[in-house]
């Protein structure tokens, strides 16, 4: 089930109607076979070189034959499968082979190489070195193909009507494009709702960062139901602001002080990064905004001179990177960082490491969807301390927070 987030689990259940273990256990035998059957059909696409209607491509006389029955036996129980098979009779279903009527055990190892993301030749040898199944890299790709529908009803889902905090960064990636490789934006957004949940409410990929862009996606997030942030967690993006403000005009916008530091620091000669690092932090570690901006007096009666462009990098962003000094304790330890969005990227990027070029936006999409899916089945408690945040929240926003609270 490591597919599915809480939102489409939830969908599923009420479809299937499962009231008892029982009614679950033979949800699960229809999920197995139909993902088996749709598998088996990648197969003969792959066997045939073409997909099903698709005659512009058809460079064969064989085609499609209808298909034969068979009784197999899986953890899930006994089920019929239907077997694809061509007119010349050459198709070999690999999956499930000929006079193979014992497939238990299969289920979890292509659901977890999907939510793994792993790579079309790390699943052809993990089959190939378990189950004695040869498979090309071609067939693998066609069967991960799949899961494209998925991504789909995942990105356009109904969303919430109001968020608490919203985390908003991108993460970069090599993909080929008409014959080149490019620098990508991996545009991610996870929200925090009024009952202490996170959730990816979306990923986007598009040209290295801009704020043109994540208007549109801003736009996006409105469209699917989204009618108020409280708070926007963001980098130092320059047009950030505007942005959010076209969307989301009552939102308070927190820039991240980790991006600022690395930003600024920018300016900084090596032999003096120690000591300007040590400097900014009695700045974001102060007890309130006057005691930050003393801090910041200071700093620039020391600095200033030597660096002037750092003074001024944190005087321009000052009232977007202050914002979390009017909140409790609770709320700044949440808000003033993009840590929970950078946790995140972090798990992406133990799948993706190993993945130097992407070969097209597509396969990009599709392993931070699964990797995605795989966070998401983790993700089951609230923030830590959200009781005690909720009703801060509720004082500090009292007529956008009130309808939403049970």
């Amino acid at each position: 089930m490591s597919l599915m987030s809480k939102e489409q689990l939830k969908q599923w259940i009420k479809e299937k109607n499962m009231k008892s273990v029982d009614d679950v256990q033979s949800a699960l035998k229809d999920l197995f076979s139909e993902t088996i059957q749709e598998m088996l059909e990648a197969e003969l696409d792959t066997t045939l070189g073409y997909t099903k209607h698709d005659t512009k491509n058809k460079r064969t006389s064989n085609s499609r034959n209808g298909f034969s029955k068979k009784q197999v036996r899986s953890e899930y129980g006994d089920m019929e499968i239907q077997i694809p098979r061509d007119r010349d009779g050459e198709f070999e279903p690999t999956i499930i082979k000929k006079h193979q009527s014992n497939v238990a055990g299969i289920e979890d190892q292509i659901l977890a190489l999907y939510a793994k993301g792993v790579s079309t030749r790390d699943i052809q040898d993990h089959l190939q070195q378990l189950y004695g199944i040869e498979v090309s890299p071609t067939l693998i790709s066609n069967v991960t193909n799949k899961v494209i529908p998925l991504i789909k009803e995942w990105q356009n889902r109904p969303l919430q009507s109001v968020y608490a905090v919203v985390f908003m960064d991108a993460i970069h990636f090599k993909v080929k494009q008409d014959g080149a490789i490019v620098n990508k934006a991996a545009y991610m957004v996870i929200g925090v709702d009024l009952e202490g949940h996170k959730d990816v409410l979306g990923i986007w990929i598009g040209e290295n960062e801009s704020a043109k862009f994540w208007l549109h996606v801003l736009n996006e997030l409105k469209n699917r139901g989204v009618q108020d942030i409280l708070i926007i967690s963001v980098d130092n993006l320059k047009g950030f602001t505007e942005a959010i403000s076209a969307s989301y005009p009552k939102t308070e916008i927190q820039k991240c002080v980790i991006h600022q530091i690395r930003n600024s620091i920018k300016y900084v000669s090596y032999k003096d990064l120690k000591k300007i690092t040590s400097a900014l932090k009695p700045i974001y570690k102060a007890t309130t905004e006057e005691a930050a901006l003393e801090e910041l007096d200071q700093f620039e009666r020391t600095w200033g001179e030597k660096y002037p462009l750092m003074v001024r990098s944190w005087r321009n962003n000052w009232s977007e990177i202050a914002t979390f000094f009017k909140y409790p304790p609770e709320i700044r330890k949440l808000i003033y960082t993009t840590n929970v969005i950078e946790s995140y990227h972090r798990q992406l990027r133990k799948v993706t490491k190993g993945k130097s070029v992407f070969p097209t936006d597509e396969a990009l999409l599709k392993m931070l969807y699964l990797v995605t899916m795989d966070v998401l089945r983790k993700w089951t408690g609230r923030v830590q301390n959200w009781g005690q945040i909720l009703l801060q929240l509720s004082v500090f926003f009292e007529e956008r927070v009130k309808p939403y609270i049970r």
